[in-house]
């Protein structure tokens, strides 16, 4: 199946385009020990003005599967941005950002869970790409924390 044209709307986050491959290390002072991941990100469209997006972890020294989430990134009028992403933890992240010079930078402005969830009350997260590498870190608010980093990965164009 061919590619459609690049949506006019997504040429602001046509950087993000392809697929991602790194490593990353993350931490948090709650009951999780410090560990280091293998990650795989990807982000395409379908010819809509809508970026679609998945990620997944694994641990680097076992490759256990650690996490995965998926989205929706929709460009707005004057470098902002709308990002759903959906968690198997029982989260949706709804975040608004800004996009200018490579960087993507995201604040949440609601995080949504299911009944057995652990609480997760706010999430920022900033993408930076530079030539073929893309860094990101992402900091959270939850079980009873303020925000806090949690994760920076360094990850090349595949």
């Amino acid at each position: 199946m061919s590619t459609p044209p690049l949506h006019s709307a997504l040429e602001p986050l046509a950087f993000l385009l392809g697929e991602w491959v790194g490593e990353g290390e993350g931490s948090y002072p709650s009951d999780i020990r410090d560990f280091s991941y293998r990650e795989e990100v990807r982000f395409w469209h379908g010819g809509k003005p809508v970026l679609l997006y998945t990620q997944r972890t694994t641990d680097r020294d076992d490759g256990a599967p650690l996490h995965t989430e998926m989205g929706y990134w929709r460009p707005l009028p004057e470098g902002r941005v709308e990002v759903v992403i959906s968690h198997p933890t029982g989260h949706a992240e709804l975040s608004l950002g800004s996009v200018a010079d490579g960087v993507v930078d995201l604040a949440s402005t609601s995080v949504v869970a299911t009944a057995t969830a652990k609480e997760v009350t706010a999430v920022e997260r900033t993408y930076r790409v530079t030539g073929d590498e893309l860094t990101s870190t992402l900091a959270m608010a939850a079980v009873g924390h303020p925000m806090t980093h949690h994760l920076a990965a360094t990850l090349t164009r595949a």
